[in-house]
């Protein structure tokens, strides 16, 4: 079996809800971080990538027709690029760099681009619809939202508003300051687009709220349940945002044969089922089943990316698995940053390898939490 390495990972800015990236097509964004990799890493895209696996979580409308294939043909890499575009709700982007590493450790591939994107300003959530059969309820009692999962998290945990506002505002606090000391400069690539009419050149995130306090959060309604009865608003949730990233992802020899250095090695995937009344618990047991396989501990880790789709479901993995949340969502999360559902988990990967280089550190693992109870980890290996 060979190994699978991260060679590159970028991603677009994320531009808020009816933001600057209002007037552009789904598929041109998802073009951009295609475009970047080529330029930076030297390869023809029409002639070296043998692959491209894109996550989408709403395949509908301006994202149908399998977002995967069009992306490679609008980033003028002509006709023999196939695509395909997977959804495993928020784990999307994640999903599609595993199976990646899963089709290159085969040697069934050796070089293909993994990622996702999501445009929610102009395919928002719920866009495709939503069936659920009879047969659902005579296993499950109720069909829950993501949510109410996030309520139940913190009345479980019994983690109060103030906990979870805490988390919120550490987050704003870390990227604000990871922007400002230029940790993201070689991450995210700018782009050039057409909003309302004029050429806008996008080159940051359009969501985060570096001066977020907790005293501000307080004020905010809740969400989900009522005001003696709750804690989650949208201050402590994922930001909606528009965006895209990818990962170049290829085998040794293929690195060899490329001249490329890569940044790190895919160690292990994983994913697992939880219960979906609570559903957003999955990050625990992913972790501590990933950590179990490979023989570490958390202790091992030297940076953790922890999905922020809720600030309780942070909290709670990080009380569950005794992570050092100093070595966790260092350069802020989904609270500041936002949550473009099927790129997201391709953003978090890609922040791995240069937090790893950042502090000298040799693994990094990245977890989120799913729809309907599940939950995705990967551990990256850091290449010296």
């Amino acid at each position: 079996m060979q190994d699978a390495y991260i060679v590159d990972a970028v991603r677009t800015p994320f531009g808020k809800r009816d933001g600057s990236f209002s007037d552009t097509h789904p598929q041109d964004l998802a073009a951009q971080p295609l475009l970047a990799l080529e330029e930076r890493n030297g390869f023809v895209g029409s002639e070296d990538i043998e692959d491209v696996i894109y996550g989408c979580v709403t395949p509908t409308d301006e994202q149908a027709n399998n977002i995967a294939r069009l992306a490679p043909m609008v980033a003028g890499w002509g006709d023999d690029v196939p695509g395909v575009q997977l959804d495993r709700m928020c784990g999307s982007g994640q999903q599609a760099i595993n199976f990646a590493a899963g089709q290159i450790r085969s040697g069934f591939h050796d070089v293909i681009v993994a990622g996702g994107v999501e445009h929610m300003t102009r395919v928002p959530m719920g866009s495709a619809g939503s069936s659920i059969t009879d047969t659902y309820f005579e296993h499950f009692s109720e069909l829950t939202t993501q949510g109410e999962g996030a309520e139940r998290i913190a009345e479980q945990w019994g983690f109060s508003r103030d906990d979870v506002d805490e988390l919120a505002v550490e987050s704003q606090s870390r990227c604000g300051e990871a922007w400002e000391a230029g940790k993201y400069d070689d991450q995210v690539v700018p782009v050039e687009t057409e909003l309302d009419g004029e050429t806008v050149t996008v080159e940051t995130d359009e969501h985060p709220r570096p001066g977020t306090d907790t005293e501000t959060l307080s004020k905010l309604p809740l969400a989900f349940r009522g005001p003696d009865d709750g804690v989650i608003h949208a201050g402590n949730s994922s930001g909606i945002v528009d965006g895209s990233a990818a990962t170049l992802i290829a085998s040794g020899e293929a690195c060899e044969e490329h001249g490329w250095e890569p940044m790190a090695r895919i160690v292990d995937t994983h994913v697992v089922g939880v219960d979906p009344l609570t559903m957003l618990t999955g990050p625990i047991p992913a972790t501590n089943e990933i950590l179990e396989q490979n023989d570490l501990t958390v202790d091992d880790i030297d940076r953790f990316e922890v999905n922020e789709a809720f600030a309780s479901v942070v909290t709670a993995w990080l009380e569950d698995t005794g992570a050092d949340w100093e070595k966790t969502n260092v350069w802020g999360g989904a609270i500041a940053h936002g949550h473009p559902l099927g790129a997201t988990g391709a953003a978090l990967m890609g922040k791995l390898p240069y937090q790893l280089e950042e502090c000298d550190g040799k693994y990094g693992l990245s977890t989120m939490c799913i729809g309907f109870g599940q939950g995705i980890a990967t551990i990256i290996e850091r290449v010296e």
